[in-house]
């Protein structure tokens, strides 16, 4: 399993949120890319980027932030929010981002993320935010009635290179992911699940690790600032 290690920008600030609230934002690091700089040289393979504001706005907002990481980063990198049209993915994959993650799109024109599947192989990824079981979209701010599973089944023949799944009841509020539902969905589906939302120990990457799905990694953020996930250690528990 792949050890994702997030860093959610707000206002050009590496930031943590508490259950998806953008007004209540914990600010970790002025410098997103000194951050990113940190988890690589500590050995991490990837980095989880998240455009906060960008995910409210429709289109990207914290885009030289995300720059200064591709420059300075040489590991490949994911980025989620605002990213709605066919043009801004072709923007970014040009600029060296090694995945767009589609999250409001998937819900609202799923033929987009199946063109941009198509168009760049292995480059895109779907973004299942969920909230009992029920995807939200604009970030997180509206709630739909569309299941995770279905609309994951959605894109079994679409060629995504993963589906990152993300309880927002657990995101930031270091209570531990929901390692049933996680493990539901990767039973679900033959696409790479990625586990987000509460990874706050190490024993909840053993428990992702050992859920009986077949995970491709797990995301974690404010675990990894505050100190309770020891990176070296959590590395470790992922590649045994």
């Amino acid at each position: 399993m792949i050890l994702y290690p997030a860093i959610d920008l707000k206002d050009g600030n590496a930031v943590r949120l508490y259950k998806g609230e953008m007004d209540q934002a914990t600010v970790f690091n002025d410098n997103p890319a000194a951050q990113a700089l940190e988890f690589v040289e500590a050995g991490c393979e990837w980095l989880h980027l998240v455009d906060l504001n960008g995910a409210f706005a429709g289109e990207p907002v914290n885009a030289a932030p995300v720059e200064e990481i591709l420059k300075q980063c040489k590991v490949p990198a994911q980025l989620g929010g605002g990213i709605r049209d066919m043009a801004t993915i072709e923007r970014w994959l040009d600029k060296g981002l090694a995945r767009v993650i589609l999250g409001t799109v998937a819900v609202e024109n799923p033929d987009l993320v199946r063109e941009a599947a198509k168009a760049f192989p292995g480059h895109v990824a779907v973004g299942i935010d969920a909230r009992n079981g029920r995807v939200a979209t604009k970030g997180w701010a509206e709630e739909t009635d569309v299941m995770v599973t279905d609309l994951a089944k959605s894109f079994e023949d679409a060629g995504v290179a993963a589906i990152i799944y993300t309880d927002i009841n657990r995101d930031g509020a270091m209570q531990g992911p929901n390692v049933e539902a996680t493990a539901d969905l990767g039973n679900a589906v033959s696409i790479p699940v990625i586990a987000s939302g509460g990874v706050s120990s190490l024993d909840d990457l053993r428990n992702l690790k050992s859920c009986g799905a077949p995970l491709n990694g797990a995301i974690s953020g404010r675990a990894l600032y505050d100190g309770a996930i020891d990176l070296a250690e959590a590395l470790k528990v992922l590649k045994d």
